[in-house]
Order: C-alpha cells, then sequence, then structure tokens
C-alpha cells in the first residue's frame, strides 16, 4: 500500500512540475512576445505603436502626445537612424531576462548600450511594458533635458591649377534686426533698407511680423564681404546689426557657377537620401556642381558632443570630433575660364579648353551661369528678374549637354575615309549641282552645299568650304560597319569615365547606320549623331598629340597621371590632316578666316547643325560651332557651341570667340 502511495505521489509531483513548466514557459513566451512588439516598433521609430505597448500607470505618467514628442524630438536631435536591438537572453536558468541591447547611429558616431532594463507588468492576460526615461537613452531620468553641440568639420576648399581658390570657407555680413531699437523709425528704416538691399519691402515686414520678442534680433539676410558698401550703410541705420558670420565664399564670380555649384541647408529629402552619414537637421550640403559631386570628400565628417543636463551637471552619452574635409585641385585655368566666359557674353552654349598632350580641361565653361555667391546670400530683385526673364537658363549646365556636331564631325570622316583607302587626298569629286542624291531611291530627299561652287572638290576643297556632298558621298563609299568601328575610335558612343557627369555621345539613335540617308547625313555632322562640347575637343585634341587622344581629366589631385584613352587617327595622316584643317583659317576664302591669329598658326573647324523639323522647315534654329587648336607646339584646343545663331552670322559668330581665346591663353 505505501509502495502504491509513493507511486501516486511521483506522479502527481511530475504532473505538478510539467504544469509549472508551462505555465512558465507560456509566461515567457508572452513575455517575449509583448518585447517583441515593442522592440519593433522602437527599431522602426513608430512611437505611436510603442505608447500602445506601454502598461496603464505608464500611461498615467506619461501622455501620449508628450511621449511621441520626447522620442521623435530628442531622436532627431541626435540623428538617431538605424536603431537595433537584441534581446540579451542571459544564462540558461534565466532564458528570458528582460534586458536588451542598443546600437544606433547617431550625429555623434555609432551608440550602443548594453543591458538595458525593461520591466514587464501583467495585464488582462498579456504584458506590457513599464516606462521611464531610461528607455529613451541610458541613465536619463525625469526633468533630464538631452542638450546636442553640433561640432561642424570644416569644408575642404576647391583650387585651381595654381593654387587659386574658388570655393573656400569665409564670412559673409549677416544683416539684423534689432525690433526694440528699429521701431521708432519703423517705415522709414524698413524702406531704406529695402531699398539698399534691392528688395521687397514685404519681405523684411514678414520676418519681423513673425517675431514675437522686440528684445530678440531678427536675421534678414546675409551679404557677401565683397558688398562693403551695402554692409557699411546698413551699419549706420538705427536698430540694424551687422555680424561676421561663417559662411561657404565662391571666388570667381559667375564664370565658374555651373561648373562649381554652391552648397545650401539641408533639406528633409536629402536627409533621408543621407540617412546614417553623420548629416544632421543644421548640416549644410552640396547642391549642385562639384560641390555636390565631390561633397563626400569636401565635406569632411562633423563632429557633436551629445550629454544629459541634469541642473549643473552634464552626463555624457557621446562626444565625437571632427574631421576636416579635403581640398580638391581642379586643372582648370580659371583665367582661361573667365575668357572664355566673357567672350561668349551670356549668349546660351558652352565651350571647353583642353591640353592635348595631357588631357587636362582648362576651362569648362556653361553661359549664362550664375555667381554661386548668391544662393548662399540672397537674390536682389534685379537677380531674381533675370533668371525669371531668361527662364532660369542660367542653371542650365551646358557643359555637359550633347548637341548635333554639325560639320566639327568632318575631321573624324576624314581621318576614316584616309585610312580605309576612301579618300584620297590630291583625288578630286565632281559635284556639278548645289544638290545631291545617291540614286532616285532617295525620292525627294537631297543633301545640298553650303559654299562654294567648284566643279572638283578634293579633300581640302571639301574641308576649307565645308562641303557637305564631298563628306556625305565618302560616308557612303565607308560604309555602315567602318564608319561606326572608325568613329569609335574617337570614343563616340562609347563610355567614358570623367570626373563629371557629362551626357554620352551616340552615332545614332539606335546604335546602327542600316539607312543610307541616315549614314550620308552623319559623314557632315547632321543625322542623329550627338556630342558634347568636350567630345568635340577631345576629337580635335588627336590633330596635336600624333593621333592619340588623352584621358580627359579635371581633378588633378586625384588624377594625376596623363594615359592616352584613344588612339583615333594613325599618325601616317596626321600631317595631311594639320595641313587641310589649317586651311580652314589660314586660307583667304575659307570658311574661318576671321579666326587667324598673327604669329600662331592653328587648325579647326566651323560647324553649323540645323534644328529642324523636317528638311523643308524653314523656320529652325541654328547653333554654331567652332573647335580649334594651336599646331606649332600644341598646348591648347578648344571647343565651343553657341545656340541659336541662325540671325548672327551662323557659326562665324562663334569664330573670333575661340580665337581669342586660344590669343589669351597663348601669349598672356
Amino acid at each position: 500500500m505505501k509502495n502504491i502511495n509513493k507511486k501516486i505521489n511521483l506522479i502527481l509531483l511530475i504532473i505538478i512540475t510539467i504544469s509549472l513548466n508551462i505555465i512558465g514557459c507560456n509566461k515567457a513566451d508572452k513575455e517575449k512576445d509583448s518585447l517583441d512588439k515593442y522592440i519593433k516598433a522602437w527599431s522602426s521609430q513608430s512611437y505611436e505603436n510603442m505608447y500602445e505597448l506601454l502598461s496603464k500607470d505608464s500611461k498615467e505618467y506619461i501622455d501620449k502626445d508628450t511621449f511621441i514628442k520626447r522620442y521623435s524630438n530628442i531622436y532627431s536631435a541626435i540623428g538617431a537612424n538605424n536603431i537595433k536591438i537584441d534581446i540579451n537572453k542571459g544564462n540558461k536558468s534565466n532564458p528570458y531576462d528582460m534586458q536588451i541591447i542598443v546600437s544606433m547611429n547617431t550625429i555623434a558616431g555609432d551608440l550602443k548600450f548594453d543591458n538595458f532594463n525593461i520591466d514587464l507588468a501583467k495585464e488582462d492576460g498579456t504584458y506590457k511594458v513599464k516606462w521611464k526615461e531610461s528607455l529613451i537613452l541610458p541613465n536619463m531620468i525625469k526633468d533630464d533635458k538631452v542638450r546636442v553641440v553640433n561640432n561642424f568639420a570644416e569644408r575642404g576648399s576647391i583650387l585651381d591649377r595654381n593654387g587659386n581658390k574658388l570655393a573656400t570657407n569665409g564670412t559673409v555680413n549677416s544683416i539684423e534686426i534689432h525690433p526694440s531699437v528699429f521701431e521708432a523709425k519703423k517705415e522709414e528704416n524698413i524702406s531704406k533698407m529695402a531699398q539698399i538691399l534691392d528688395i521687397d519691402e514685404s519681405y523684411i515686414e514678414d520676418k519681423l511680423n513673425k517675431n514675437t520678442n522686440p528684445e530678440h534680433l531678427v536675421p534678414i539676410v546675409d551679404v557677401s564681404d565683397h558688398e562693403v558698401d551695402k554692409a557699411n550703410k546698413l551699419f549706420e541705420m538705427e536698430g540694424v546689426k551687422v555680424y561676421k558670420k561663417n559662411s561657404r565664399v565662391y571666388i570667381q564670380g559667375e564664370a565658374l557657377g555651373n561648373l562649381i555649384g554652391y552648397i545650401g541647408e539641408i533639406n528633409k529629402e536629402e536627409l533621408d537620401k543621407n540617412k546614417g552619414k553623420g548629416y544632421s537637421p543644421y548640416s549644410r550640403i552640396g547642391k549642385s556642381g562639384l560641390e555636390s559631386i565631390y561633397e563626400e570628400k569636401l565635406r569632411g565628417k562633423d563632429g557633436a558632443y551629445i550629454y544629459l543636463e541634469r541642473g549643473e551637471e552634464k552626463i555624457t552619452i557621446q562626444k565625437t570630433n571632427p574631421t576636416n574635409g579635403e581640398d580638391i585641385k581642379l586643372s582648370i585655368d580659371s583665367d582661361l575660364q573667365n575668357k572664355i566666359y566673357n567672350e561668349m557674353n551670356k549668349e546660351k552654349g558652352a565651350s571647353i579648353a583642353l591640353d592635348p598632350k595631357t588631357g587636362e580641361v582648362l576651362a569648362m565653361v556653361s553661359s549664362p551661369s550664375y555667381d554661386s555667391n548668391t544662393l548662399v546670400t540672397y537674390k536682389t530683385k534685379e537677380i531674381e528678374n533675370i533668371y525669371k526673364n531668361s527662364n532660369n537658363a542660367q542653371f542650365q549646365n551646358r557643359a555637359n549637354d550633347v548637341y548635333s556636331p554639325g560639320s566639327t564631325m568632318k575631321l573624324i570622316t576624314s581621318a576614316i575615309g584616309l585610312e580605309s583607302g576612301v579618300i584620297n587626298p590630291s583625288e578630286a569629286m565632281e559635284i556639278k549641282d548645289k544638290d545631291w542624291q545617291k540614286d532616285s531611291s532617295w525620292g525627294n530627299y537631297k543633301i545640298s552645299r553650303v559654299k562654294g561652287d567648284k566643279l572638283y572638290v578634293n579633300l581640302k576643297d571639301a574641308v576649307k568650304y565645308s562641303d557637305n556632298i564631298y563628306f556625305a558621298d565618302k560616308a557612303l563609299k565607308i560604309g555602315s560597319d567602318r564608319y561606326i568601328k572608325g568613329s569609335k575610335k574617337f570614343g563616340i558612343g562609347e563610355e567614358l569615365k570623367f570626373e563629371y557627369p557629362m551626357q554620352k555621345s551616340q552615332i545614332s539613335n539606335n546604335k546602327n547606320l542600316d539607312n543610307k540617308i541616315l549614314l550620308a547625313d552623319t559623314g557632315y555632322g547632321q543625322g542623329e549623331v550627338l556630342m558634347s562640347p568636350l567630345d568635340v575637343a577631345m576629337v580635335y585634341s588627336s590633330l596635336g598629340n600624333e593621333g592619340n587622344i588623352m584621358t580627359p581629366r579635371l581633378v588633378i589631385s586625384e588624377n594625376k597621371e596623363a594615359k592616352v584613352y584613344k588612339q583615333a587617327i594613325d599618325s601616317n595622316y596626321i600631317g595631311q590632316l594639320v595641313d587641310v584643317f589649317s586651311a580652314v583659317v589660314n586660307e583667304k576664302d575659307a570658311t574661318a578666316r576671321i579666326g587667324k591669329i598673327d604669329g600662331i598658326n592653328i587648325a579647326g573647324k566651323t560647324g553649323t547643325a540645323e534644328i529642324k523639323k523636317s528638311k523643308e522647315d524653314t523656320n529652325g534654329s541654328e547653333n554654331g560651332w567652332f573647335v580649334a587648336l594651336n599646331t606649332d607646339t600644341p598646348k591648347i584646343v578648344v571647343s565651343m557651341i553657341i545656340e541659336d545663331v541662325k540671325e548672327k552670322g551662323g557659326s562665324e559668330f562663334v569664330v573670333k570667340k575661340v580665337s581669342n581665346s586660344i590669343k589669351h591663353y597663348l601669349e598672356r
């Protein structure tokens, strides 16, 4: 009987133990499930969902709006993102010890907190989080204030080839109003200030109306340091304060605006895009041009000091020192850049200057452009009107656009023709009429001669007079496959590695020239071929470098070594081609005679690209090209395109601007 009782007791003990284990496991599972939900909401910064998982006494302690606001404000201020939370499972005897490990990225670097304690309370058969301030940041208690001190890195400078600063760190004059003092002559002061600054009076009034403290200084605008007269006049006004303020400063004005770009206050979209890279809502970021392209190198890494303020005590959460940005040195000759920009005189277009031996980009001009200082200070009414009237043409960077190259394409056709044996320089083509077609299969489509009425035309004549019929005929004889293969030797349609984003050149829309009319048109630079001013400059640089095209280089602090990009022309033909394309400038009846420079031999080519809806369109516009290089000890090649030159003399409108730039560079 005793044995039976012992067995019964043992069975009961086992049942009780199993039941307790099941209950314990169920409890642990429910606790972990509640904690998992809270962690998921916390990791995704879903503060509203976090609040719903709090215990009743926690919700009595802090209301929903305050809870959400505190997390949002604090985590936003410290730049918290990429929050990861792991459960610290503890030892085997207590596998669900409610401790967690929290890590996050902040503006002060990566933070990691071990052993965050989370207490859970059982409510209505489930578990809720017992909230306290230390669940925002460790060691935080009620009434603590989270403080953030930003230690901004110094941005690197952008330098030209001679070490001159193009973009650097300097100061501007911050114009501010002391309302209580300004009020005595408010209307008179507003009118006078608006006149000095060339802004609307309503702009100043709006700034003042938004201020509620008459002793609080109201910032109005920042004024560049070089506008000394403005700052002095404003300083003399009663109630107006002028303070020096750190700012990005651009030295060369409009000539480099599109190339250099500018920086500005980071917006929400940019902040989200660069999450985890150390930016804060107070950061400034490159908005366009090289300031944007080289943002990572130039900006450096900001530091920050995050601490808890508890009365007079400061409790450090994280502290990092800033790492200053790096300078970048360009191949740009800022003196030449300004000369070319002034020659273009704000006409719509672009120009590239290259050293044919090294590939260094000496100038990269887009016209019209803007003064980057205007975009980090303020815009006057005069400048706003200029931008408005031009439909913001200043902000289109034409230097990296592609265009129809017009007759500048004829060097490519000439080189392919010579190397393939299709062109014999001494052999003349008979051209009887002004209009020509290969055969009757072309229907009504014909190619027209622009200049010249010679019956027999050789290569030099065709280049000098820019004869479209000659080059159309030669392109057809070269054939589609050979023409495409030959054009690739000049980089047409090829990927080009360059420090500045450029639109890609093309030989045609579908990369082939199977259509005979399209092939013929391509031979003289119409059809569907597209090239950037950089592409055109590179093509002609081969005449000054034994047929080789160098890899273009813009940032020489990184890209230090000159490298051959393409072996474009067989060196055996360089002498002939230099002679032929020199005739364009040097001979009396040539198309670019006005570009001749006394004492300097140059070779080049004009080009007129017709922008038409159809062959019959007589109202289409024309873009004018001229590209040239000095041929005695070649040092520079300049390509330039100006839009809409039809009523300005066609491509001749461009010629003098290029030759003046070359002369300036070689003779200064």
